[in-house]
């Protein structure tokens, strides 16, 4: 449990000492709420779906857990190529709990940054219809960044090269992203990309944020929260069966 905490610790020492990052990572939501919220707002509205912002803030808000989850597999890598992994790795503990510290450290990060997201949206003019259901939103936060780091940390497991991580998350990421119904009501589209969608993880849990912020959703909550701890605890395993096999 004490290398779990050191590990999980180390993770968010990371994350606060770069200021950069922190303020980098807030660079693109930011961009999609003012663009599209403000710029689609009127456009929307007239359609009848109300206001845009609304609809939008919870699925840029999962948008910026996505982003820093994946790619906070891109620390194993760096880690590997600069040897730190190699110290960690010959430590007399078994690395299912290396693997399972880095990967609570890189969720509760995208955690705090979808926080971050969110009070953005707060002062955008994002309003939570109630706050009962608030914790629960929390949970959905978490569990989104809990599968896509623990996905992140699998991919870099089996990859050496830095620019061909970048690339399969680049290749991963935006379609998981745009077919997810952050942008568009998945309700309204065409039945094929309706299917497809259905088979993106990350629409249970825009759909989960949204249904927990405004009490509009596609799925029932429950249908949203048991999707995504079972996707959670698949990339879980398959994540620490990769990183076991990581020869130093």
């Amino acid at each position: 449990m004490r290398v779990l905490y050191i590990l999980w610790l180390r993770q968010l020492k990371r994350y606060f000492r770069s200021r950069a990052r922190m303020v980098g990572s807030l660079g693109q939501p930011l961009l999609f709420l003012l663009a599209l919220g403000f710029g689609f707002g009127p456009i929307y509205q007239k359609a009848g779906g109300g206001s845009y912002l609304q609809f939008l803030a919870p699925g840029v808000v999962a948008m910026g857990v996505l982003f820093t989850a994946m790619f906070s597999g891109i620390e194993v890598i760096w880690d590997k190529q600069f040897g730190f992994l190699k110290e960690t790795l010959v430590a007399p503990v078994p690395r299912l709990t290396i693997m399972a510290g880095r990967t609570l450290g890189g969720a509760t990060v995208a955690t705090l940054q979808g926080l971050l997201v969110l009070a953005l949206s707060a002062i955008a003019g994002f309003r939570p219809v109630s706050m009962a259901l608030f914790p629960l939103a929390l949970l959905f936060l978490f569990l989104i960044a809990l599968l896509f780091t623990a996905l992140g940390t699998a991919l870099a497991s089996v990859l050496d090269d830095m620019q061909g991580f970048q690339l399969i998350m680049n290749f991963l990421v935006m379609p998981v992203f745009f077919l997810s119904g952050a942008l568009f009501p998945l309700g309204e589209a065409p039945g094929p990309l309706a299917l497809v969608a259905r088979l993106d993880p990350l629409a249970y849990g825009v759909d989960g944020l949204r249904g927990c912020l405004t009490g509009v959703s596609l799925f029932p909550l429950s249908l949203d929260l048991a999707v995504l701890a079972v996707l959670a605890a698949a990339c879980l395993a398959l994540g620490a069966r990769l990183f076991s096999r990581i020869q130093i």
